[in-house]
């Protein structure tokens, strides 16, 4: 049986799980479509899907993850204030 590389049972274990079951539900409701699920809440989950991942590649000092979830958070923002407003 390989040995586990990422820590188990603490603070980043449980965030990374919150955060992936928010990225679930984001393209849940990406795949339902507009007419059955508000694009709000796609941008929302994701928002805060990638907000957890971004938390534990911080915590973990995993520089990939931190890249990815870093230049896709503002676009999150931008849309959510987009959806908001306009």
């Amino acid at each position: 049986m390989p040995n586990k590389l990422t820590p188990l049972y603490d603070i980043t274990w449980y965030v990374k799980w919150v955060g992936t079951v928010f990225l679930i539900l984001a393209v849940s409701s990406r795949s339902a479509g507009d007419n059955a699920i508000p694009h709000i809440y796609d941008l929302c989950f994701s928002l805060c899907g990638l907000g957890c991942w971004f938390f534990v590649a911080f915590k973990w000092h995993d520089r990939a993850l931190m890249t990815v979830n870093a230049i896709c958070l503002p676009l999150l923002l931008t849309g959510i204030i987009r959806e908001i407003w306009i």
